[in-house]
């Protein structure tokens, strides 16, 4: 075996890698998203496997980032992949500091702070990791998919 069929080789290995945290990283997210819409999965014991899947989540956000960086990916599928990446690691970022904010403003400004300001609740972090970050990764699937479908057809 030459040395191009070894790097081809690690090529295709790193490429079958960055599919399966791609691939594992959707299946996560569906599962997050399932204790949210749907109530038989809203229970205690299936918070805390949900809270385990966060931080799978998050984990595999920032592999995702890594090896699409590592691998040299170039384009449109680059920019979605790390877009993907970056929501999904961007979630469990948005769900600590909105809760250290929340708890930070009601240690220095009194327990009352957030109702005086008529908010209720630290609304900037909140939206992030509810509406944002959800939709980012949604598009960013979406057109990874795309983009992975239109490569093999031009390959194939």
């Amino acid at each position: 075996m030459n040395l191009l069929e070894k790097s081809q080789g690690k090529i295709n290995n790193l490429s079958l890698t960055l599919k399966v945290i791609f691939w594992a990283l959707v299946v996560v997210f569906i599962v997050i998203l399932s204790y949210f819409m749907i109530p038989a999965f809203r229970t205690r014991e299936f918070f805390r496997f949900v809270s385990i899947f966060g931080v799978i989540f998050f984990l595999l956000g920032i592999a995702l980032i890594f090896f699409t960086i590592r691998e040299k990916i170039k384009g449109l599928l680059k920019k979605f992949l790390i877009l993907t990446g970056a929501s999904a690691a961007g979630s469990l970022v948005s769900v600590f500091l909105h809760n250290i904010i929340y708890g930070l403003f009601i240690v220095l400004f009194g327990a009352d702070f957030w109702e005086r300001t008529g908010l209720g609740d630290e609304p900037f972090f909140f939206i992030l990791v509810l509406i944002v970050c959800p939709i980012a990764f949604l598009v960013g699937v979406i057109a990874s998919i795309v983009l992975f479908i239109k490569k093999k057809q031009l390959e194939g």
